[in-house]
């Protein structure tokens, strides 16, 4: 490869980063480091009546989350309206540009007619051929001028897509001259963008394929301005089941969301990863290493991609699983600190995360699930489950069983579940009833519910102390449940 590589991810802080673009910055980071190219990273922030400072913060915080480290100082759009503006000025001189003075009040009479005659709406150039006469009338007026791209009339324009192949448009279909700075001096995104990317020296601009109608556009400027073309690629979009755009309806989309459930960075980046790509063999977990050594953006597939939650949480239980015991009470740890500092999050001390572990790291999809299944064992006040008390407890001698299992219990010198076990069953057969009975009913009165865990792994894991105050103590506590 004769040039680096520079990709560059540009979102627009008008939102929480969507799960489309950050598999269009995974893309990118990839084929850069595939490379040995630079990811570099731009803000959009020119549209000022969305844009919120926060939002910026969440972009990169969410890049960074997801492992995405970029290269060169991140650029904003905000800071370089000077630049556009040196450029919209050359665009003139060299006669690829004007000025247009039109009103709203007249560019809506022009769609009106066009609507009216049946075509489709290209501008007329009324403003083309001002005289200097004529633009001091308006100023006069008060009228603040936007600037135009001149389009050439039936050209063809024909680009190579990595992803696509050869796409070609005429300039007929473009709708006629465009606007590049409004009359507020802000740039429109077709102009800024072609500046932004060959000022950063971007080689090859990785995107949305809802972009394509875009690219002739670009291309146009590129070409009034003597600039090299980048390379495109256009990435599939991504569907909801329904083989619609994915939005709200399908569930979350947002990375601050799926952070928020507990979905793990590495998990989201593999699936993400596998929306448009895969590194053949129908493997499905692959490492971000190993992504960097197999990705060409040559291999992404033209075709929309599925997205599919259940997938992503089956993944990310594969990912939950893989951690050793250690890095996982670590991600748990780290990840409550997050909830608490969204607000949220669970009282939960160090002593308990390695409990959780232990009870829920075979049966979760998300991090979230191991508070949510484990409350029991970090509150005392957990509660129970209805169902499951009129189902377990219903035996008119099962407070008096459990109590007795207590005091059983509290005899054992080793706390091990083989051992507790023993003294269960032993129990159950003095009594004369079935092992199940004590089993189910040992089971909601220590946690509150009829499933989980090996109930033996349970009672061990929990700690001597506790499962025989909470045995004792259930009938008091669930006499209003049955009474209810």
């Amino acid at each position: 490869m004769d040039k680096t590589v520079r990709t560059r991810f540009a979102p627009s802080p008008t939102g929480y980063l969507h799960v489309g673009g950050a598999r269009t910055a995974i893309f990118n980071y990839l084929y850069s480091r595939h490379t040995g190219g630079k990811f570099l990273l731009r803000i959009e922030d020119t549209d000022r009546q969305r844009y919120k400072p926060e939002w910026v913060d969440a972009i990169l915080e969410g890049l960074k989350w997801l492992g995405l480290d970029w290269d060169e100082d991140v650029v904003f759009q905000s800071e370089r309206l000077q630049r556009y503006r040196e450029v919209a000025e050359e665009l003139i001189r060299r006669g690829k540009a004007y000025r247009c003075y039109c009103t709203p009040e007249e560019l809506e009479a022009e769609r009106e007619e066009a609507r009216r005659k049946g075509v489709p709406y290209r501008y007329s150039r009324k403003c083309l051929h001002l005289t200097e006469e004529q633009r001091k009338k308006y100023e006069e007026e008060g009228r603040r001028p936007s600037i135009r791209f001149y389009v050439p009339d039936n050209l063809d324009i024909t680009f190579h897509d990595l992803v696509h192949g050869d796409i070609t448009y005429n300039t007929n279909d473009l709708g006629g001259d465009f606007i590049i700075v409004r009359s507020d001096g802000f740039p429109t995104y077709n102009f800024a963008v072609v500046v932004d990317d060959h000022d950063m020296g971007v080689t090859h601009v990785i995107r949305g394929d809802d972009h394509i109608p875009n690219t002739p556009k670009q291309i146009l400027i590129y070409q009034a301005m003597d600039w090299d073309l980048p390379r495109f690629a256009h990435l599939p979009m991504i569907l909801g089941p329904d083989r619609q755009k994915l939005s709200k309806r399908h569930g979350s989309t947002s990375l601050e969301e799926f952070r928020l459930q507990g979905v793990l960075p590495e998990a989201l980046f593999n699936y993400l990863l596998l929306l448009g790509w895969s590194p053949g063999g129908n493997r499905e977990i692959i490492s971000r290493e190993e992504a960097i050594r197999l990705f060409d953006i040559k291999d992404v597939n033209k075709s929309a991609a599925v997205f599919d939650h259940n997938k992503l949480y089956w993944m990310n239980s594969e990912y939950i699983r893989a951690l050793p015991d250690g890095e996982l009470i670590r991600r748990l740890k780290e990840y409550n600190e997050y909830l608490k500092g969204k607000g949220q999050g669970y009282p939960v001390s160090d002593e308990h995360l390695p409990i959780l572990v232990r009870l829920f790291k075979e049966r979760t999809k998300t991090l979230k699930d191991f508070f949510e299944y484990g409350v029991f064992v970090y509150r005392e006040d957990y509660p129970y489950d209805p169902k499951a008390v009129k189902k377990r407890l219903k035996d008119p001698n099962i407070f008096t069983y459990l109590k007795g299992l207590a005091d059983r219990l509290e005899a054992l010198d080793e706390w091990k579940e083989e051992k507790i076990e023993e003294v269960l069953r032993a129990y159950a057969d003095e009594l004369g009833v079935k092992h199940a009975l004590l089993i189910h009913g040992s089971r909601v009165a220590v946690s509150g519910m009829a499933v989980g865990p090996s109930l033996f792994l349970l009672l061990e894991a929990l700690g001597k102390e506790k499962v025989l105050r909470r045995l004792r103590e259930v009938e008091e506590r669930v006499r209003g449940s049955l009474n209810g």
